[in-house]
């Protein structure tokens, strides 16, 4: 994964992905493969704008800079990369094909009967030819009256459907940075001291949620960590339930708050309801005396994140709105609808059936307000609420409907059954997944390429015109009105239609952060191609990536958004791969040496350069996977750089000798003890590449080392290999070693050796010898001994003898291969 260029620079914590991609492609190399090992940088973002709003200096000069020493850095460390597939996703050349990409969702639907996305062309021609027919949520038109429609019109029909569309939505609005932050976001600039509200915005939404299955069915596909699977999972959140209208009135049952719920089974149970504080039926149904309070409760709610709105540990508050809905199953009973802060008005409906005695959260709403506690399935509510799909329903009559006595899934199905024969509900697939948000009020970030026309109707810049290049602005602070710094553009903003020549305006927002980064990888296989974003025929042959390292932090929303993009490629015929990252690993994250994450408050950071000048770059490699598994979070140890670095010096004595450290390689034949340290070096060297336990390949590498060290032998047919094998590793030292030993060419394409099974195991065995069960002496033997054959060499050791003498062998027992015991009395 390629990182944000920051001012800081590298720590050692970077290095250790690169590192281990480092490995795996110096490896491959030596295996025949042809391997693209590529670097790049995502390099827009907030930070850069804050400096830039801090300092007056223009956010691509400091990028540059930290780019700069990033690179500086990176090569420092000796990383096998490409650089002439380098990439920044803030060159025009990059972000061009981002805005391509990004208009190619524009101009896309989701067909679900297909289930796929398809040319929003497709469907004008079938709005044209046979009107709403066959789009059950779509109003009632004919194909005449959609011919008939205003542009206006037709555009607010077709953005229902687009990929990427404009909602007013609650978002996430931070005042002093002037910009809209996602959600994972907050809690990072709340921590600097700024000040984020909720209020509801306009703004482009990208419909990833059609995806939904698709993106949880695919998983099936890739080879990624369990975790991470699951947490994508989590963060997908199918759920099969019912959508169920409570209404106002019993007299249009139609009328009322609509909720979603995966427990119908415990619809008797709802004692009152809980709207979102910024549901939209809020204002409308709150009554005057409740009014103030509601309003009140509504700012500070708004002050909160969706984070701190759903922690579960938190004090649940709320206000009553003085209004009442009628019990579904039950018209004679009114419940009341409270709104309150736990409720969120991006998931579900924004409202929830409140069912305290079997949901946790609710059952603490309703102790601390006094609600009425209804137990309808079969339970302890001693400890709390009692929640479980192996019990059986109670309470649950009425003259509408009676599910007493049944289980979870018959109770589900018969009030599923009723609700939709009533008019009032329908059976529901929904997923926990939301449309993303994608705009940002900044400057720093890909500029969106569509053009608002007084007319009503938005349109994309021809593709002839891309990439549309950010104005170089002089002030980066946000514009005052809740637009970006591009509000101030002057004649930038101002775009003539070059089909009416309609004067229109340019889109205000940019893209996030994330834009730049869902598709970076199929740019590095044709980093060049002004055309094109990938050439095809090259795309073909490289894709999928078959192995992707990173941080767990970008386990759920970079990989998601990342496969919703080729997805969508996928399906309009632009990449050849469902999914774009066959194998994915995390690396652990590498802690300070006080154990605490490394940040400059804390002062624990650890410099690569300080590391590199005192010990060298092969040192930094080797101990980064030398710490441990190399998924695990690890401290850093100055120590442990040292043993390293000592470990090292062994390897450059292992090939000088005398007190001139002359370099020495012999021509002489091998031993067979030799052989085997080689080829079991060889074979563990291999594996633990394959399974990315560096660690272990290392102690096999020191293994060697100890082993051969002792010996006077230096043979080239055994210390030549050696060095082929710790290239990839420490390859400085490796391609040093190499020119010594007369070789004029580099290691980076040298054959990794081979190993051979004869040498893996050994021709003799190692046999213990017990005196009646305690141990008494060993000896070497053949593999192939026979029983009679130990027990006789057993007796006749010397330190057997001692314990026989004078005594008479009752039982002699032979464990092939392990042990002699001789029982005597």
């Amino acid at each position: 994964m390629f990182p944000y260029p920051s001012g800081a620079g590298l720590h050692v914590g970077h290095p250790e992905g690169y590192t281990a991609t480092d490995i795996i492609s110096r490896y491959k190399r030596m295996k025949g493969f042809e391997v693209l090992h590529p670097m790049g940088w995502d390099a827009f973002g907030l930070p850069a704008e804050r400096y830039a709003m801090q300092t007056g200096i223009h956010p691509a000069i400091t990028t540059k800079q930290n780019v700069d020493n990033f690179r500086r850095q990176i090569k420092l460390i000796g990383l096998s990369y490409d650089w002439d597939r380098e990439i920044s996703t803030t060159d025009p050349k990059y972000y061009k094909f981002t805005q391509w990409i990004f208009l190619k969702l524009y101009d896309s639907w989701y067909d679900f009967k297909a289930s796929k996305a398809k040319p929003i062309s497709e469907l004008v021609q079938k709005l044209e030819s046979k009107g709403s027919e066959g789009f059950e949520d779509l109003e009632t038109f004919s194909a005449k009256e959609w011919k008939e429609f205003s542009n206006e019109k037709k555009e607010t029909i077709l953005s229902g459907f687009r990929l990427v569309y404009q909602a007013e939505i609650p978002v996430n609005w931070c005042p002093g940075l002037g910009t809209v932050l996602a959600n994972e976001e907050v809690e990072e600039w709340v921590g600097k001291g700024y000040e984020v509200v909720r209020k509801p915005m306009r703004q482009y939404m990208m419909r990833i949620t059609a995806y939904a299955e698709r993106l949880l069915e695919d998983l099936s596909l890739v080879t990624w960590p369990g975790s991470t699977l699951e947490m994508q999972k989590n963060w997908i959140g199918k759920s099969e339930g019912l959508e169920l209208i409570f209404p106002f009135d019993p007299s249009s049952p139609q009328n009322g708050i609509k909720v979603y719920t995966t427990r119908p089974d415990t619809v008797f149970g709802v004692s009152y309801m809980v709207l979102a504080p910024e549901h939209p039926l809020v204002d409308s149904i709150t009554s005057k005396e409740q009014w103030e309070k509601v309003q009140e409760y509504k700012k500070i709610s708004a002050l909160k994140s969706d984070l701190d709105r759903t922690e579960l540990s938190k004090e649940k508050s709320g206000v009553f709105t003085g209004a009442y809905v009628v019990h579904p199953a039950d018209p004679s009973k009114k419940i009341p609808v409270w709104i309150g802060d736990y409720v969120l008005y991006g998931y579900g409906t924004g409202a929830i059936m409140a069912v305290p005695a079997h949901d946790q959260r609710d059952y603490e709403f309703a102790k601390a307000f006094g609600l009425d506690i209804l137990p309808v399935i079969e339970g302890d509510l001693s400890q709390g609420a009692f929640d479980s799909k192996e019990s059986v329903c109670i309470n649950s009559s009425s003259s509408e409907v009676s599910i007493n006595g049944l289980k979870y899934k018959e109770a589900f199905s018969k009030i599923s059954d009723w609700a939709e024969k009533k008019g009032i509900g329908r059976r529901k697939t929904q997923f926990k997944l939301r449309d993303w948000l994608f705009a940002r009020q900044r400057y720093w970030g890909e500029p969106i390429p569509l053009v608002h026309y007084p007319s009503g109707v938005t349109k994309p810049i021809p593709e002839s015109e891309l990439p549309l290049e950010l104005p170089n602005l002089s002030e980066f602070k946000p514009s005052g009105t809740g637009e970006s710094p591009l509000a101030l553009a002057g004649d930038w903003l101002k775009y003539k239609d070059p089909e009416t020549g309609e004067i229109g305006t340019r889109e205000t927002n940019t893209m996030p952060q994330w834009a730049g980064s869902c598709w970076y990888y199929l740019r590095y296989i044709d980093p060049e191609n002004p055309d094109k974003f990938v050439d095809p025929n090259l795309e073909k042959a490289w894709m999928p990536v078959d192995l992707y390292v990173g941080g767990a932090e970008h386990a759920v929303l970079h990989l998601l958004y990342s496969r919703f993009w080729h997805k969508v490629l996928f399906d309009l015929g632009y990449v050849t791969t469902p999914e774009p990252f066959k194998k994915l690993v995390h690396q652990g994250l590498i802690l300070g040496e006080d154990k605490r994450k490394m940040s400059k408050s804390l002062g624990n950071v650890i410099n690569p350069d300080e590391v590199v000048t005192n010990f060298g770059a092969d040192s930094l490699r080797l101990f980064e996977m030398f710490m441990g598994p190399f998924e695990m979070v690890k401290p850093w140890s100055t120590r442990g750089v040292e043993g390293v670095f000592r470990f090292l010096n062994r390897v450059w004595r292992l090939y000088h000798s005398g007190a001139e450290e002359s370099f020495r390689l012999e021509d002489i034949e091998p031993n067979e003890d030799e052989l085997k340290v080689l080829h079991r070096t060889i074979k563990k060297v291999d594996d633990d590449i394959n399974n990315f336990s560096f660690n272990t390949a290392i102690s096999q590498l020191m293994i060697f080392v100890n082993e051969l060290t002792p010996s006077s032998r230096r043979s080239r047919k055994i210390l030549e290999p050696f060095i082929v094998l710790i290239a990839p590793f420490a390859p400085h030292l490796a391609e040093e070693l190499w020119s010594l030993a007369g070789k004029s060419d580099s290691l980076t394409y040298q054959s990794f050796p081979g190993y051979e099974e004869k040498y893996l195991t050994d021709d003799e065995i190692m046999i213990v010898v017990q005196v009646n069960g305690k141990l008494r002496a060993e000896f070497k033997a053949a593999k192939e001994i026979a029983g009679e054959e130990a027990i006789q060499i057993a007796k006749s050791l010397d330190k057997v003898q001692v314990f026989l003498d004078g005594k008479q062998i009752r039982k002699e027992i032979y464990v092939p291969g392990k042990l002699v015991n001789l029982v005597v009395g």
